[in-house]
């Protein structure tokens, strides 16, 4: 699994961009990251609306995003980063 080359918070884009060491490189949303947060039955009711306040790392595996709704259980591993970035540059691609 690629691990991330760079990790870069865009706050007045509201974006979180990540490339790979394979090339792969996405923005992904602050919305879409709280949608798809790893935590266990976390359904967000306004997630287009959270802005991420602070990433932390994690290991040499992953990273913790605190989000402005409190949020802050979830763990984005490389792979789920990889997948997330992986399927939103595939929705990019696609006619």
């Amino acid at each position: 699994m690629p691990i991330p080359t760079e990790i870069r918070l865009h706050k007045q884009s509201r974006c979180l961009e990540v490339t790979f060491e394979d090339g792969i490189s996405s923005r992904l949303s602050f919305g879409y990251l709280r949608a798809h947060s790893p935590a266990a039955g976390e359904h967000p009711q306004a997630a287009d609306e959270v802005m991420i306040t602070s990433i932390e790392p994690v290991g040499n595996y992953a990273i913790r995003l605190v989000f402005s709704d409190g949020h802050d259980s979830g763990l984005y591993t490389w792979e789920t980063l990889y997948q997330l970035a992986v399927t939103d540059q595939a929705k990019q691609d696609s006619p």
